[in-house]
């Protein structure tokens, strides 16, 4: 998601880069006034066929889109004829890889307006899924379609995507197909505010793993995983994924994470509508920058492409972009938001935050977030334990919710959408175990238990 400013840039995004300078620069402008920040989120969903499980095909989606296109409201976006995205007003559809539909939701100021936007969404696209016999799961990877059964969304960048993971890890192709997630992007005001976020929403994600885990199933069968989709994430490419340990250094600032984007492995540039495939070369946007390619040289339009390749839990693209939530059921996936903003947009809640994790780094920060997707808020390393840090947080999260006082037309308050999450922190038992339960107990099918668990449903 790029805020209106930033799409503002794009002639000057198309002049050759002239000095490193540049691409810091790029990223300090993202920043703005508090009183402009705004808050948006990316909900991926699975889409499947409501009598087998199995995963829709690209041309069964495809009509989702083209019942909606037809409403008037969306303007399809097409490459090669294929219809692979909407765009509306205020927010965009898109198809992932493997056909996973994408809600981008519009920048909003507070969490009802996003949340507004998400139950609009989600009626009219549940219900033309519906009458074509689909259904949309929130649920963070497909749980029974093989890998090599789902077939690759006609995108041409995909071309160039797909056959390169292959080189880099063995779960590359499952992360594009298989994988759904929730994506929220903050802003920052200043260097030091966009570092200590940074910093702040990678110290957390094993937390988001947690509190946020329901992938427990793939091809059919546990895996071993409470959040599968971490799992899969970490074996995908090292480059790109992760956490960025350099930006915990003293003196991190924009440099720092320019330093880390130049050394990771391009995928593509963009030329008149047409992907150059730059994988073959095994090019760095450093080396791209150095040396040019045939002919191309760097461009500010090359830098935000190649900065949207970059995968870890929480990306600078300029906006701040954290990722580390699984997809999520109607009724929780807007909570990802209001922890965020619970945290991140007030000063007390995010200086106490930091605070209470002050020392999990490093080695030890390594641990708990690759034991939080397997064990979920049992995770536990040294003193760092993810079931007795979950109620402080959302107790910080929902006292600075309340203190912003940003009221729905009931007077709700923005912490009225924690209260799933306080259920799943004081229970301690999370979505992916719930579904685990009723996966291996149940007689019933398993399609009724994904319909049940994580469906989403016309109103």
């Amino acid at each position: 998601m790029i805020s209106p400013m930033i799409e503002s840039m794009t002639l000057e995004k198309e002049k050759p880069i002239e000095s490193k300078n540049e691409l810091s620069a790029y990223l300090e402008r993202g920043g703005k006034e508090k009183s402009q920040w705004g808050i948006g989120t990316e909900i991926e969903k699975l889409v499947i066929n409501a009598g087998t499980g199995e995963a829709a095909t690209y041309e069964e989606v495809e009509k989702i889109l083209l019942n909606m296109e037809k409403s008037g409201h969306w303007q399809g976006i097409r490459e090669e004829g294929h219809l692979v995205a909407l765009k509306g007003e205020n927010s965009s559809i898109t198809l992932e890889p493997g056909g996973q539909l994408e809600l981008s939701g519009a920048l909003c100021s507070d969490v009802h307006c996003s949340f507004r936007d998400f139950e609009v969404h989600n009626a009219r696209v549940a219900k033309e899924a519906g009458t074509l016999g689909l259904l949309l799961l929130g649920l963070g990877v497909q749980p029974v379609t093989h890998r090599d059964a789902i077939k690759w969304l006609p995108k041409a960048r995909y071309s160039v995507m797909g056959p390169y993971m292959l080189h880099t890890g063995d779960m590359g192709q499952h992360m594009m197909k298989k994988t759904a997630g929730v994506q929220v992007n903050i802003d920052y005001a200043h260097e030091k505010d966009c570092i200590d976020k940074l910093r702040l929403s990678m110290k957390l994600s094993p937390l988001f793993y947690a509190l946020f885990a329901n992938s427990p199933i793939m091809e059919g069968a546990p895996t071993g995983f409470l959040s599968t989709r971490g799992e899969i994430w970490s074996r995908t490419d090292k480059n790109r994924t992760g956490i960025i340990y350099d930006l915990f250094k003293e003196g991190a600032g924009y440099e720092t994470y320019v330093d880390y984007a130049l050394n990771v492995p391009m995928y593509f540039i963009l030329r008149k509508g047409e992907y150059i495939n730059l994988t073959g070369r095994r090019f760095t946007f450093a080396q791209y920058f150095k040396e040019g390619f045939e002919g191309h040289r760097a461009t500010l339009a090359d830098w935000d492409l190649h900065l949207s390749t970059l995968f870890t839990e929480a990306r600078l693209r300029p906006q701040i972009e954290i990722r580390s939530a699984d997809s999520l059921p109607q009724k929780v996936a807007p909570a990802v938001e209001s922890l965020i903003k619970g945290l991140f947009y007030n000063d007390g809640a995010m200086e106490e935050t930091s605070n209470l994790l002050k020392g999990l780094e490093g080695e030890t920060l390594d641990k708990l977030y690759r034991l939080s997707w397997r064990t979920g808020l049992n995770a536990c390393v040294g003193k760092w334990d993810l079931g007795k840090l979950a109620p402080y947080l959302l107790n910080i999260a929902s006292q600075s919710l309340k203190e912003q006082n940003r009221l729905d037309e009931e007077g709700k308050d923005e912490s009225f959408y924690l209260e799933a999450l306080f259920e799943i922190a004081e229970s301690g038992v999370t979505l992916a175990e719930r579904l685990l339960e009723k996966w291996l107990k149940n007689e019933e099918s398993k399609t009724a238990i994904l319909k049940e668990h994580c469906g989403y449903l016309p109103l």
